[in-house]
């Protein structure tokens, strides 16, 4: 199995933090500090380890992947990241966070 670095772009986080609040929203949203410290850790193992199983969003463009998931605190997350061909390390460049959250005890906490 080949592990690649994997690297978040400013840019990323600049996303992110237009999709989700400061404070937890009105339906249980969590903040994009705690998907950070969390959910994206996850999602960062996963390019770390499958790239090459994903799926290409862009024909032709090997260098680009989407990650299609469900997490802990969000039901959907799409995160797009392109190979960088310096160094072959995988940055997540682009995100879109799933919303409106199904229900207001969404996550299930019990």
């Amino acid at each position: 199995m080949t592990r690649r670095v994997v690297r978040v772009t400013a840019e990323f986080f600049v996303l992110l933090d237009q999709q989700l609040p400061d404070q937890r929203g009105p339906h249980g949203e969590p903040t994009a500090a705690e998907f950070a410290a969390g959910d994206l850790m996850d999602l960062v193992e996963e390019f770390a380890t499958t790239w090459d199983g994903l799926a290409t969003p862009i024909r032709g463009r090997s260098d680009y992947r989407v990650l299609i998931t469900t997490t802990h605190l969000v039901p959907y997350v799409a995160v797009y990241a392109q190979l960088f061909p310096v160094d072959g390390a995988v940055e997540l460049i682009d995100i879109d966070l799933g919303g409106p959250w199904p229900d207001p005890d969404w996550p299930d906490t019990d």
